[in-house]
């Protein structure tokens, strides 16, 4: 997909009100919305017939109504890999996430629900899902940043650096990052690099070693 051309959104869910909600804020913000279902069954074949850049899948969706939507998801990472996926969810559940993001937390995002209410950050987690990057709810993050686990990476990182790292899981750049704490640009520099050096990421290119701080984050242990 060319920069100029619009993003084309694949969106599932099964009430119909927030779907023709979801395309609609979608539509208005210049996006194509290729294909709507109500299904998870029918969330495979709506991406192999249309190709979109995003799907936007809701995790319960008949025929079950348990995770069916994130299975979907998942299998469209695996089978449909130039598609990517942001998921939204009623509940905040560690195991969905986990499930979904694997081992790549790039073009991936889940939200809660309660997101979309919020157009203008939902319509940018989609553009940077889309644009390859993650988009994960704040409360997500700070749930398994806070987690104890028996050899967690995140010990050696101060109050700021988790700080830093948790809004980066989010996926904000580290402009955003800096908006968001009230610091300059080159004070988050600094203290990515030095994040970066205590989890152990120096020599990877710059964006695989966000990904790969966004994983050590998210990792159980």
């Amino acid at each position: 997909m060319s920069t100029t051309d619009a993003l084309r959104i694949l969106v599932a869910d099964d009430e119909v009100l927030l779907r023709a909600g979801i395309a609609r804020l979608l539509q208005d913000a210049g996006m194509e919305v290729v294909a709507e279902v109500g299904r998870a069954d029918e969330v495979l074949a709506a991406t192999a017939a249309h190709g979109p850049d995003v799907a936007v899948v809701d995790v319960q969706m008949p025929p079950t109504l348990t995770d069916d939507g994130l299975q979907a998801a998942i299998s469209i990472r695996h089978e449909h890999p130039g598609t990517r996926v942001l998921v939204l969810s009623n509940f905040l559940e560690e195991r969905y996430l986990l499930d979904l993001i694997g081992e790549d937390a790039g073009g991936v995002g889940y939200l809660l629900k309660k997101r979309v209410g919020d157009v203008d950050e939902f319509l940018e987690a989609v553009r940077r899902v889309a644009a390859g990057g993650s988009a994960l709810d704040p409360d997500v993050v700070s749930l398994m940043v806070g987690r104890r686990r028996r050899h967690n990476p995140l010990d050696a990182l101060t109050t700021r650096e988790r700080q830093v790292l948790s809004l980066m899981a989010e996926g904000l750049s580290n402009a955003g990052v800096a908006g968001r704490l009230g610091v300059t640009p080159a004070a988050v520099e600094k203290h990515v690099t030095s994040l970066f050096t205590k989890l152990d990421l120096r020599t990877e290119p710059l964006q695989h070693r966000r990904v790969m701080a966004v994983l050590k984050t998210l990792g159980a242990d």
